[in-house]
């Protein structure tokens, strides 16, 4: 017996048998991806025969020293064909995001201001809350209901003394690209002194991301490879050549000492086969997007009471963050995961947290809706069958979970109960 919060799948039951037999759908790509199988045949003779240390001197290592020098080209590439020494490998989005951060302060210790938005990833807010508390000053922008932020905003707060602006590409949880090329302007007008970091790590392999010319002002970008395809527990920073910054990781010579660690050899493979694989497929996402408006148009004409947060926005092609009146996010998920359908409440990074969802609030999304949202991500190889699906089972599940769930009181669209 299958149990959804209180909704109950018997084992021998016609819904379940239809659901065995179904391949489940996986729409939380935000999150994470599956390993490509190209990905996985590039990495296979560095977990096997050419397993040695990339930093040794003798010849077993010269295979995995080539490898980590072509895996930097091609993440170089993709990053609009930028010097690939300019790019050092970390181990996942998370610590790049720290490096740049904590990197820049260690490198500028007069400038004592930092600007950074209200709907960043954890990894940027919680570095500039810690940034905080050891006497930095920080400025957190707000954003608008489409979850943006307002240019005017940046150039008022920068000062003097600030040290660095970091602006996420795009927003995990709703999508919505942020103006990256003329944030990262204003601020090098404003003083060429300020440093500009920018995560990117939704964006990068989805759309155009090139440092070469629309972010030339960029001078930190952050990335990881198990959102494109690639391994988990990889990544990587791109720093500007001869901008001021000091390693986080000390211990080694790697990286032309400015991140001491061992290789992870496989993982750095996979992660630059991953986005050489993402540069030939690029134009896959123009189907992709395609497919999430689609969907889109079926849940707002299908499904009353339902807000698309970031809908008037420029978004990823692959993200769609939905909000149902009368229906908890929680509870939505658990059952579409029962009926072989995986979303997300938003950032995996926070899924634990019983706190409603920051990026919403920020952009001063009603309690009741905040509490009722959720994410679907996919990716370039999405399919129309699985789309359908999902335009199929969410109106279904979503009556269910307003008929029973005590938070909606038996919701219907006059507002009165039905209970």
């Amino acid at each position: 017996m299958t149990r959804v919060g209180y909704l109950t799948i018997l084992p021998n039951s016609n819904q379940a048998k239809a659901l065995a037999l179904m391949k489940p759908i996986y729409a939380d790509h935000n999150a994470t991806t599956p390993l490509a199988n190209e990905v996985l045949a590039a990495m296979m003779p560095f977990l096997t025969e050419q397993f040695g240390n990339a930093s040794s001197a003798h010849d077993a290592a010269r295979k995995p020293a080539r490898a980590i020098a072509q895996a930097r080209e091609h993440i170089a590439d993709l990053l609009g064909g930028v010097a690939p020494e300019q790019i050092i490998f970390t181990s996942g989005a998370t610590e790049s995001n720290n490096a740049a951060i904590t990197g820049a302060a260690k490198a500028n210790p007069a400038r004592r201001h930092i600007v950074t938005t209200q709907v960043e990833h954890p990894s940027v807010l919680e570095r500039c809350a810690e940034m905080a508390r050891d006497g930095y000053e920080v400025t957190f922008l707000s954003v608008d209901g489409e979850g943006l932020v307002d240019c005017d905003a940046l150039a008022r707060a920068l000062r003097p003394d600030t040290l660095l602006v970091s602006v996420m590409h795009a927003n995990n949880e709703t999508g919505v690209v942020f103006p990256i090329e003329r944030l990262s302007r204003i601020a090098k007008e404003h003083d060429p002194g300020i440093l500009f970091h920018t995560d990117a790590t939704q964006t990068v392999g989805k759309v155009e991301v090139n440092l070469q010319t629309n972010l030339e002002n960029v001078d930190f970008l952050s990335l990881s490879g198990h959102k494109l395809h690639g391994p988990k527990g990889v990544g990587a920073l791109f720093i500007r050549q001869g901008v001021p910054w000091r390693p986080i990781l000390l211990g080694g010579h790697q990286e032309e000492g400015r991140r001491g660690g061992t290789y992870n050899v496989p993982g750095i493979v996979g992660f630059g086969h991953a986005c050489l694989l993402a540069r030939r497929e690029f134009s896959l996402w123009r189907e992709a997007e395609l497919r999430r408006d689609r969907l889109e148009s079926a849940i707002v004409d299908g499904i009353e009471g339902v807000q698309i947060n970031g809908r008037q926005a420029v978004r990823l092609p692959n993200t769609l963050s939905a909000s149902f009146s009368g229906a908890e996010g929680e509870s939505l998920v658990n059952l579409l995961s029962s009926l072989g359908i995986y979303v997300s409440t938003g950032s995996a990074c926070t899924s634990g947290s019983l706190d409603p969802s920051h990026v919403l609030r920020a952009m001063r999304v009603p309690e009741n809706l905040i509490h009722g949202s959720i994410r679907l991500s996919f990716s370039r190889y999405t399919t129309d069958e699985e789309i359908q699906r999902i335009c199929e089972a969410l109106p279904s599940a979503i009556q269910k979970l307003r008929r029973l769930s005590p938070r909606s009181g038996g919701w219907n669209p006059s507002g009165h109960s039905t209970l």
